[in-house]
This record gives structure tokens, sequence and C-alpha cells, in this order.
């Protein structure tokens, strides 16, 4: 079969412009006029269409390339590779176009005078009628320099940016977003200045901004020339619909946004457009900055190396409001311990992605707190002070045997059914809260358990407590008893499905049928993941738990 190199058709007067997007790949079928890449200028971006029908055989550039007339794009095999010569120099007949209509739009892009209102009309942009006004870059008010891009239009192939032919203050847009304008309508119109900069030469004016002007638009329409030329009836594309974003991965965006995004390192496929049919503005790029440097959101760059699991920005938040605290009043600034940083992401990522709900109960400890004192007094000499935390964590690994979905977790679509029973316990720290693991406590006394909790404490206070001591834990204890407090929410400490929080105990008068007697009362918190479990089954933990601790005697049923 023959093959056929496609190359650049006539691009104006524009050089090494670079590809932003290549949009077919080896092996593509391609048709006549079927755009192959997408180059752009500082004016405007534009696609090359294919000058033949065939097979894709290679590629001659790639994205960051730079190409100019003539350039090879790629080599195509196919029956139709023949034919393919004549539209490749199509595009140096239709040249001479652009330069043969900008003697005639010069008479309507002059100024009429220096210092009186000047008019801004639109030059000549080839074969391209009614194009819509996609974006106006200027308000009345503004000083414009001469060649300073007014509005952007946008045709089935191309956007491009309409520049000033004169300097002066912007007096009245004649123009906005929606209308569709030609060769020769009116944009603006300037007060010009004084020094007569404006209209120095009125013929030459329109001739020098009908290049960089024509140019970009030159390029689609000689294209369109070409596809003429070479076929009776070649395989336009759809028109355009307005009401509809552009297809393709290319972000919709003038090129002088583009050009801003690229300045500040912002990824535009990620930003969300909020001008006409999803445009993104130079505002909404300003906006995504902003958020990313104050971390309401991220790139999807930084969140590939951001710990697994997060992902608030995908749920579409709001920025976080950024206030200036120095006009209320005095303020110091302290930066968040290492240990705060850490946990507080991960306390972010457990409340929004697990359904958390809390079941409040009681628990009467009277005879257990009166037998923890005896065995404290018993064991005076053995250094170990026995907690009332011990004998949770124990009753805790009774309840977990009794409801064996509270020592799971979530493994996609599967549940992880573990055999084992390894609890932390929240232990604070001059830093922070932190999650040591106590290991196989159903293995263990509570005289032991007690032991190895005051040296894992210790060690966190200390801040040695290394990664395996923190890690493999099977359900959280979070013990606000020392402090005060009723009830509270604590957060889940993925991937574990229910955390449970002690508050601070109390003397209440229980009624026993007879009278109301004083008991010693443990308020108990738990929370619990409700994908995984349902209230009654949370409810009927947290009531066997309280008979637990009530008669500790159960623990051995």
């Amino acid at each position: 079969m023959a093959t056929v190199e496609v190359k650049v058709p006539d691009i104006g007067d524009f050089d090494e412009v670079a590809v932003i997007e290549v949009l077919v790949k080896v092996g593509d079928t391609v048709k006549a006029e079927q755009s192959l890449i997408t180059v752009e200028s500082d004016k405007a971006s534009m696609e090359i269409p294919s000058s033949a029908a065939g097979v894709v055989k290679e590629l001659k550039v790639g994205v960051g390339s730079k190409v100019s007339e003539g350039s090879v794009v790629l080599v195509l095999e196919g029956e139709g590779a023949a034919a393919a010569p004549a539209p490749a120099t199509a595009p140096a007949a239709a040249a001479p176009a652009p330069a043969a209509a900008a003697p005639a739009a010069a008479p309507v892009a002059a100024p009429p005078a220096a210092t009186g209102p000047v008019e801004v009309k639109v030059p000549d942009i080839g074969d391209f009628k009614d194009v819509a006004v996609i974006e106006v870059l200027v308000k009345p008010g503004d000083a414009i320099k001469e060649e300073q891009s007014l509005i952007t239009v946008e045709s089935d192939k191309a956007s491009m940016e309409i520049p000033s032919s004169a300097a002066g203050v912007l007096k009245e847009l004649k123009v906005k977003v929606g209308d569709k304008v030609n060769v020769g309508d009116l944009v603006a119109i300037l007060e010009g200045s004084a020094g007569g900069a404006a209209a120095a030469a009125p013929a030459a004016a329109p001739a020098a901004a009908s290049a960089p002007a024509a140019a970009p638009a030159g390029a689609p329409a000689a294209a369109a020339s070409a596809a003429q030329a070479s076929a009776p009836a070649p395989a336009a594309a759809p028109a355009h619909d307005p009401t509809v974003a552009p297809s393709g991965n290319l972000p919709h965006a003038s090129p002088s946004v583009r050009k801003f995004a690229r300045e500040l390192g912002v990824p535009l496929e990620e930003v969300k457009g909020s001008g006409q049919k999803g445009r993104i503005t130079q505002e909404d790029v300003q906006n995504f900055t902003r958020a990313v440097m104050s971390g309401a959101t991220s790139t999807k760059a930084a969140a590939a190396k951001a710990p697994a699991g997060g992902g608030g920005e995908a749920l579409g938040l709001l920025p976080w409001p950024k206030v200036d605290f120095t006009k209320f009043g005095p303020v110091e600034r302290k930066d968040l311990s290492r240990i705060k940083k850490i946990s507080g992401a991960n306390l972010h990522r457990n409340w929004v992605m697990i359904p958390h709900v809390t079941n409040n109960d009681e628990a009467d400890i009277t005879e257990l707190e009166a037998f923890r004192v005896s065995t404290n007094k018993e064991n005076e000499k053995s250094g170990v002070k026995v907690t009332m935390l011990a004998f949770v964590i124990k009753a805790v690994v009774s309840a977990l045997k009794k409801f064996p979905e509270f020592n799971t977790s979530m493994d996609g679509d599967q549940l992880v059914y573990k055999q084992y029973y390894h609890v932390g316990f929240a232990a604070d720290t001059p830093n922070g809260l932190v999650v040591p693991v106590l290991r196989d406590a159903d293995k263990k006394g509570v005289l032991q358990i007690s032991q190895e909790m005051g040296e894992l404490a210790k060690k966190a206070r200390d801040g040695k407590l290394g990664a395996a001591d923190m890690t493999g834990g099977c359900f959280s204890i979070s013990s606000l008893g020392g402090i005060g407090g009723t009830h509270f929410t604590p957060i889940i400490n993925a991937p574990e499905v229910a955390i449970l929080g002690l508050s601070k105990s109390a003397m209440k008068p229980v009624w026993d049928g007879k009278q109301f007697v004083p008991r010693l009362t443990l308020p108990l918190s738990l929370s619990y993941d409700h994908r995984v479990i349902d209230g009654a089954s949370a409810a009927r933990f947290n009531a066997y738990l309280g008979q637990v601790l009530a008669d500790f005697r159960r623990v051995l049923l």
C-alpha cells in the first residue's frame, strides 16, 4: 500500500508553534479532515486536520514538539494515500487569501483620529462567519495597549483572541459573551491617547494587526480551503453547538488562560470552569490556586503522594475560609505538632469516609470499683497499679468474642473476621493523642494488661513508640474518665469498625425496685461503622458490656 506524509499546512506567520495535544495514535484509522494534533501560539490554539484518509503508520511529533508550515506530522498508509499530495499543497494556494483580504480589512479597522474616539473592529479572520464570542477579556475603564487581546472568539476548529488595533482607555464595549461577530464588526470604542500613537498609521496598523490576529484564523481557514480543494464532500466536523462544551481532552480555555495556568503550574484538566459551556476563566485558575494553597483541595499529583483513603477534595467541599485574624486583635502563631498533623489527617479521613453512629449507655461499676481498690492494696509492693481501663479491656475482649462483627475490617465488598484480639487505647501525651496497641489481650490477665499499658503509656509520653506499637489493632478505647464529661462521640480508628468512649464515672441514685440506692455508674459511648454494624447489634454490645462490668464473673462464661 502507498504511504503519504501529512504535513502542517500554512498557519500564517507563526513559526515554531507548540504541540499541546496529540489526538491520534499509531494504528488508528483516520478520515480526511479529521483533527490530528492541536497546536498553540500566543494568540490562538488550532487543530491540524489530516489531508488524507488512511491508517496511522508513524507519528512524527509529540506533545511539546515545535512545528512550522511543512513539518511532517505523521505517515499514513492506505488506498487513498495516492491522492494526498494535492491537499498538502493546497494550503500554499489558499495562503494568499488572508493576505489579500488584509487591505480590505484595513479601512474598517483603522482608527479615525489620534485624540478622539477610536473604533476597534474585528480584523480579517479568514472564511469564518458568525464566530461566537466566548470570553471578554477587558472592561470599560481599562487602559488598553496596542495589540492587547480584547475578546476571544471560537470557531469549529480554533479559538482566537482579537487584539486591539490601538492604545487608549476603553470607553465602551460593543460585544458580550454569546454574540456572533464577523470581519468589520465593532468590538470596542477607545478614548485615544493624546500622543497620537494610536493613530500613527491608520492604514498600516490594521495590516500589522491582521498578521497576528488573522494568522491564527488563517490556519483553520487554509485547512478548510484545502479540504474543499481535495475532496468534493469531505468528512466535515459536526456543526458547533454553543450549548455543548467541546469534546476531547483539551481543557476548554483560551490560549491566554492556558498560558497563565502554565506559569502557575496549575493542571487545567483539574479546574472546573465557570464560564459559558464550562469554559475555564482566569478567575477559575486563581480560585483553584488559592484553594490548593489553603489546603482546601489538592492536585491529583499531590493526592497520589498522600496516604490512601484520603480524598475530601473529591467531595467538592468549599475552600477553607481565609481570615486575617490580626484585624480583630493580637495573635500568636504556633506550628501543629507532628503527631497532630498526622492524627488530624487520619481523623478527618475517618470522619468523612465512615458513616458514624454512636450508642450511649451506662454501666454499674460499684462492685468492680471496690474490687479494683482492694486489688491495688493487695499488690502495692509489686508496683503494678490496676486501672478501671484494664478491666474494661478485658470486658471488651469478652464482648468481641460474643459479637464477632465488631472484630472485623472492611476490605472492598468483604469483611475480614480477625481471630486475634489486639486492643488499642488512646494515650494523652504533651504533643497530642496516640493509640498504642495492647496485643493478645485475650491471653492476658488484668494485672498483666495493667503492667503493659503502663509501659506503653510511658513510651508514648517519651515519644518512643514505634510503628509496631501502634498497628494491628482490632478495637480501640478512648478514656476521658480522669478528666470529666458524660458522653461523647469518639471517631473510629480505620480500618476498625468500632471504638468505645469512656467518660467520668459518677455516683447516681438508681432504683432497685424498692428504693433509690447510690451506685457508681460509668458512661459508655460506642461509635460504630453503620455499613457493618446495625443499631440493634450496637445496643446489644453495649448492654452486654455493661452486664460484664457490673458482674465481672461473666468474663468466665
